[in-house]
């Protein structure tokens, strides 16, 4: 939607494009947050945040240290999560709509999937750094073959191949997820 959250002109605030965007993912953003992030306090915290980030590369070929508990946007990740009415899904939604090559989504149906590792982001990283960022590389060759545009990330793709593999046994088993 609208070029996407991740685009160098707009990376670094959130646009009511994000917040449309995010909410077409299933999550509620209330009044009064949305209000905050687009023209409060907020949204400067989580601007100045989001500055420190890097926008521009993929997750495998990040640094732990850009994913890591304390990080820059672990931080915003926090602070989205201690705004009344956003938790840990709309948070991390939300932050992968502004950085769509290095933050996942990680909702319900992901963690009844994968489970609750102690740092998710942080365990992905690892596997798709692992074996000279094979499953990256494999993600990738999923999207040509799927005929998508390159604006589409590996981690897009990730989130697609586990919900498809996963949503239809979520809803009917009541996963621990849910």
């Amino acid at each position: 939607m609208a070029g996407g959250g991740g685009r160098q002109a707009v990376a670094n605030v959130v646009t009511a494009d994000d917040l449309i965007a995010v909410q077409t993912l299933s999550v509620r953003i209330p009044a009064q947050a949305a209000l905050d992030l687009l023209e409060g306090d907020l949204g400067v915290r989580l601007s100045k945040l989001l500055s420190s980030v890097p926008f521009d590369i993929d997750m495998a070929e990040a640094e732990a240290a850009d994913l890591a508990e304390g990080s820059p946007a672990h931080t915003a990740w926090r602070v989205l999560c201690n705004e009344t009415g956003i938790g840990w899904v709309t948070a991390g939604k939300l932050l992968a709509r502004k950085r769509p090559r290095l933050l996942p989504v990680y909702d319900q149906v992901v963690r009844c999937i994968l489970g609750r590792p102690r740092s998710f982001w942080l365990d992905l990283h690892g596997a798709l750094s692992a074996d000279n960022h094979a499953l990256h590389r494999e993600l990738l060759a999923l999207r040509q073959s799927a005929d998508l545009p390159a604006t589409v990330s590996a981690l897009r793709v990730c989130d697609v191949v586990l919900w498809m593999h996963h949503r239809t046994d979520h809803q009917q088993r009541s996963c621990v997820g849910t």
